[in-house]
């Protein structure tokens, strides 16, 4: 299993991080967890389309963590090679409401050559070629979830979220732990800084931890992260 981090950002432009937004790649299937705004040219950058795509996974509805699910929608339809094969979406609570939202306002994203398959799920588990996805409810708004995809090793995406026992449970003994790290210092509601990050490290023990959903206040960060902590960048890539 390898995770390519296609961005490592937040709501805020930046030159250096995209909104953030991760491929995993496993023996059969390619997931991608979150879609924030040019997720789908980021894929075109590295070396992917849209159709190389299996699932996506929101961990919430925002603008930074959503807004490409559109634009990727709407490319599978009318590429220069349109989607043929299926596509599964999962998302967390009145995910079913959101994407009919969507169709609502862009009535071109309903599927013309594919089959979607739409999965609701705020804390459960969907099985699929050899990978099992568990979801768990996260601080941060009401259809906020984490996520754990195994396959043999484990990988686990906080998204947006406060401390939670939620997410020690979920990333108890992972392999590799992607959690939000808003802000070195400061504290802002529904967010984690990095004592908070550090106590969910000490108690969820996971070999590997890359801090990622990085503001600006990290530009001027001077302090030293320690094993197993690991500052997130574009463009890395890190096999399990």
């Amino acid at each position: 299993m390898k995770v390519k981090l296609l961005g490592t950002g937040t709501c805020v432009p930046s030159l250096q991080r995209l909104s953030s937004s991760y491929l995993v790649r496993t023996k059969q299937l390619n997931v991608l967890v979150d879609v924030g705004p040019s997720v789908v040219r980021r894929l075109l950058e590295y070396g992917y389309t849209t159709r190389d795509i299996d699932i996506i996974v929101l961990t919430h509805f925002h603008v930074d963590h959503s807004a490409d699910l559109s634009t990727f929608l709407f490319a599978s339809n009318y590429d220069v090679v349109p989607r043929t094969k299926e596509l599964a979406i999962i998302g967390g609570e009145g995910f079913q409401d959101f994407y009919r939202g969507l169709l609502t306002i862009y009535p071109w994203l309903l599927p013309k050559s594919y089959e979607l398959f739409l999965h609701e799920l705020q804390g459960g588990v969907l099985k699929k070629s050899g990978i099992v996805i568990t979801t768990s409810h996260m601080e941060h708004c009401k259809e906020s979830v984490g996520v754990r995809i195994e396959e043999g090793k484990s990988v686990v995406f906080s998204g947006d979220t406060d401390y939670t026992h939620n997410l020690v449970r979920l990333a108890e003994g992972a392999d590799l732990l992607f959690v939000e790290c808003s802000f070195p210092e400061r504290k802002a509601p529904g967010h984690l800084n990095l004592a908070e990050v550090q106590k969910v490290v000490d108690q969820a023990k996971p070999r590997r931890v890359i801090l990622s959903h990085l503001y600006p206040d990290w530009d001027n960060y001077k302090g030293v992260l320690h094993p197993p902590l690991l500052l997130g960048e574009d463009g890395m890539e890190i096999e399990i």
